[in-house]
């Protein structure tokens, strides 16, 4: 990447684009609550769930990949403001949503509007001087918001106004952008062009975005279904969606240690040793009796810390590929796209009300990353690899 950028932006600027970034996640923090929530008042249906989970985090990443290829840079402000507008109504009109096929129509509608919120926050990360770092702290302060959401409508606001209560709160939320977007870049100059910073596809640069989707779809299969999961393990709505809560927050300790931990750990083997982690938790979760509610809860716990510890180190291993920052673009939508396929292949294996299967497709899912990243780094045939031991 080139650092020409970087003296450009200051760190209020960051703070705010990061802040926006933030309010275009918030769902993906808070869907195992919200959509639990509809299947309860069968809104969607628990086949359906992934369906709807899933829509949505695909147009998260395509908004990221349509705002990284037709969106103009130099109109960043006009941009977030129109984005959280439409975000904001999109929320509302979900009120009016029943059944699978609209529920995921609007829902998908909206992660359009939230991935081009992520995007320009993401166009302002990579170009700092240390994108790796500031996507970690991105990580942290996302999440932190995410658990501190999920808290207050699993305890507040769902109480009392059910689940339609919490879609109007994430619409409230969503204009924030629409103050936040004057404190950000007013624009963002292009990073250099392939024909100047060298950058070609090919197995090495796309080795590191199939591993973020892999890493991503472990992760996503099971959060969808973490309620429902929950439920089975012995706790009940509210207990299960506390525990969501606490997910998030030790999230937030894994990507505060990953903040520090990503420039002095090898990236590749780090995020090896992470899948393998995943794969022993969610192999583990899957042979649990009924009614083991704190073994359930340490595991939940462990894939908490693991998830968000390991995403920086995502970030690291795309400039590893390429130095000019373009594909490090390109890893949100890796992220999401990734953690949309997991749910959506986990709606095939749920059988009515029993999701018992989901902690295997998962597991399936991290060994996958596991093995490419080791038999690679073991070949030498990436340069990827190479540079990362």
């Amino acid at each position: 990447m080139s650092m020409n950028h970087a003296p450009e932006i200051t760190s209020r600027q960051v703070a705010a684009a990061l802040a926006v970034g933030t309010i275009g996640v918030l769902m993906v923090g808070i869907q195992p609550i919200l959509l639990g929530e509809l299947v309860e008042a069968k809104q969607v249906s628990l086949e359906g769930v992934g369906i709807v989970a899933m829509a949505e985090i695909v147009t998260l990443g395509l908004g990221v990949v349509l705002g990284d290829a037709l969106l103009p840079w130099s109109r960043l402000r006009l941009i977030t403001i129109v984005a959280a507008l439409l975000a904001s109504g999109l929320d509302l009109l979900t009120l009016l949503a029943t059944g699978d096929g609209a529920m995921t129509a609007v829902r998908a509608a909206a992660g359009l509007t939230e991935g081009v919120l992520i995007w320009g926050a993401t166009g302002v990360v990579v170009r700092t001087a240390n994108p790796p770092r500031v996507a970690g702290i991105f990580f942290v302060v996302q999440t932190l918001a995410q658990a501190a959401l999920g808290a207050l409508l699993a305890n507040v606001v769902i109480p009392h106004w059910g689940w339609q209560g919490g879609f109007a709160t994430l619409g409230v939320l969503a204009l924030l952008p629409c103050l936040l977007a004057f404190g950000q870049p007013a624009r963002l100059a292009p990073l250099a062009p392939p024909a100047i910073s060298g950058f070609r596809w090919s197995m090495a640069t796309m080795l590191p975005l199939v591993v973020v989707f892999l890493q991503l779809a472990t992760l996503g299969s099971f959060w969808a279904y973490l309620e429902p999961l929950g439920k089975a393990a012995g706790f009940d709505a509210r207990g299960a969606q506390t525990l969501v809560a606490a997910v998030l927050a030790m999230q937030v300790v894994g990507g505060s240690v990953a903040s520090f931990a990503v420039r002095r750990l090898a990236v590749a083997p780090t995020l090896a040793a992470c899948a393998i982690v995943l794969a022993v938790v969610m192999t583990t979760i899957h042979q649990l009796p009924g009614g083991s509610m704190l073994n359930f809860a340490i595991g939940c716990a462990l894939f908490g810390f693991v998830w968000l510890f390991m995403l920086p180190f995502h970030i690291g291993l795309a400039f590893r590929a390429d130095a000019s920052g373009r594909l490090a673009g390109l890893v949100p939508a890796a992220q999401l796209l990734g953690s949309a396929f997991g749910p959506l292949t986990a709606s095939f294996i749920v059988e009515g009300e029993n999701a018992a299967a989901v902690p295997l497709l998962s597991a399936g899912f991290a060994i996958i990353a596991a093995v490419l990243l080791l038999v690679t780094r073991r070949s030498g045939a990436s340069p990827i690899m190479t540079g990362a031991r």
